[in-house]
């Protein structure tokens, strides 16, 4: 008896053909263009599925008369400026490449280069305020550097024009949730190919390459050219080197795996257990290597190491878990040396690098700034230490004046507390902290927040250590826990209720 053959995913170009499948496509995009005056607008990553998608838009629309150019395609790119470095390169050339190839072809795209607020970088949430490196758990990242951005720049163009259609590289060949979620928003299409956009009123989703496998995207970027004046096999090319064993196969049957699986993304991200694109980059090409300083900082943000966070919440509470304190944000030392180990990096890689990444920025000036005022003004670090950190990384002297030129705690007068606490970081700390918000009240018409901002200082530094607090927080807990209600304790003289600040307020009064 014969085998079965054994079934694979099948070509969207199998039925029709290439060039008929293409031209099918060309003619819906034409369509859909010249129905409306509503504008598009393209998320471009550099990727393979990005790329196939603006290609296929760009070559529809050179087809159409310069007068049938009535509404504007925008070519958006967000640059979560900790993207890897290759790949940042790689976009902002292209980026540039179609503007230029726009203009020189009177075509109606315009190519955007969006970044993250300052306060919503990776770097002012980690090193300035403290978050922890991103968790399945706690995924703080994606939203402020990715979607936000783009949820912008989309709303920007709402605003203006009342509507948007947002042009999507996404397959459902990509992931089986990819799938069903497309797939449940194409029941509640509006118009033919527009799905509603979920998180954005006004703007519909159009997915041109929605049913195409992954195969049929590295065919049609192998044989139809780039319209803007880039090179589709350099990017074959680095999703090569980005793959575990370095090859791309020339794809003959089902069974041949493809090296478009190959994921690129931001060169700190700690929601995988591995970098395996950089690592593969690292290991394929002996000219990357200037990258293994960004691989050690990944691989040791992604160690989860409990004596670099604060036993207590970014809000100064102590919560308990499974018997032990949550872990809450990183310590002053650790986000010191996290600065420190960035900034070293840097200086070696625009040293020791080649030339493409001399200029190569890990952390901009604007964020540096951030992190310094976010460690002065609001976690009362008044040290200021980030410039001494600066000058010693970089060896030159930090661009900036000081924050408090007026201040009358300095460096001295920082040590000298230092030594009189000794060991007790704690009451450092809130000494420190005591004085910055007194300083800080000094010089206003109304002090009408002193005491609020005094109190807080006092209940976040009343422990003696994290074990102090450990046990305070686990009573409370019990109490709580154990707690009679009001109706049944009548005649009942209540028994105390331990506060978590209570008891503390009156023995820091004595």
């Amino acid at each position: 008896m014969a085998s079965k053959q054994q079934s694979g995913p099948k070509s969207v170009f199998k039925s029709l053909g290439f060039q008929a499948t293409l031209q099918k496509l060309c003619a819906e995009v034409q369509e859909l263009y010249l129905a409306d005056s509503v504008p598009w607008v393209v998320g471009y990553s550099g990727g393979k599925d990005s790329t196939a998608t603006l290609q296929l838009i760009w070559i529809a629309l050179a087809e159409l008369q310069p007068d049938q150019h009535h509404k504007p395609v925008h070519v958006i790119s967000t640059d979560t400026l900790v993207e890897n470095p290759i790949v940042a390169k790689w976009v902002e050339h292209s980026l540039e490449q179609v503007n230029k190839a726009a203009r020189a072809k009177s075509m109606p795209f315009q190519a955007h280069r969006l970044i993250p607020q300052v306060q919503d970088s990776f770097w002012v949430n980690l090193i300035g305020k403290g978050y922890p490196a991103p968790s399945p758990m706690f995924r703080w990242c994606t939203s402020r550097m990715k979607i936000n951005p783009s949820n912008r720049f989309i709303s920007d163009v709402v605003r203006s024009n009342g509507e948007a259609i947002v042009v999507l590289g996404t397959r459902k060949a990509e992931s089986s949730r990819r799938a069903a979620t497309m797939k449940k928003h194409e029941k509640h299409r509006v118009r033919d190919k527009l799905s509603p956009n979920g998180s954005l009123p006004n703007s519909l989703i159009y997915s041109p390459v929605e049913d195409w496998e992954n195969d049929d995207v590295w065919t049609y970027l192998m044989q139809v050219k780039n319209p803007w004046g880039y090179n589709n096999k350099d990017l074959l090319t680095m999703y090569q080197g980005a793959s575990e064993d370095g090859e791309c196969p020339l794809v003959v049957d089902t069974t041949t795996p493809s090296c478009g699986k190959s994921r690129f993304g931001c060169w700190v991200c700690t929601l995988v257990s591995e970098d395996k694109s950089m690592t593969a980059m690292i290991k394929n090409d002996h000219e990357k290597s200037w990258m293994q300083p960004l691989l050690d900082i990944r691989n040791e943000l992604a160690t989860k190491d409990r004596s670099k966070r604060d036993f207590r919440r970014m809000s100064g509470q102590v919560q308990i878990f499974k018997g032990e304190p949550i872990p809450g944000p990183y310590k002053q030392q650790a986000r010191e040396e996290w600065l420190r180990k960035l900034l070293v990096a840097e200086t070696w890689i625009r040293k020791n690098g080649p030339k493409e990444v001399r200029d190569l920025e890990l952390i901009t000036m604007p964020e540096l700034h951030e992190i310094r005022r976010t460690w002065v003004i609001d976690k009362n670090e008044v040290e200021d230490s980030l410039p001494q950190i600066y000058a010693s990384a970089k060896g030159e002297p930090f661009p900036s004046r000081p924050l408090h030129e007026h201040s009358c705690f300095g460096a001295e007068e920082i040590d000298l507390l230092r030594t009189l606490c000794d060991e007790d970081t704690i009451h450092f700390e809130l000494i420190r902290e005591l004085i910055a918000v007194e300083e800080r009240h000094r010089h206003m018409a109304k002090r009408s927040c002193l005491f609020q901002a005094l109190e807080k200082a006092l209940r976040r530094g009343f422990y003696t250590d994290a074990e102090d607090a450990k046990q305070r927080a686990l009573l409370r807990k019990s109490a709580n826990k154990d707690r009679i209600p009001k109706d049944e304790r009548r005649g009942i003289k209540p028994k105390p209720t331990p506060q978590l600040f209570d008891a503390s307020s009156q023995e820091v009064a004595k």
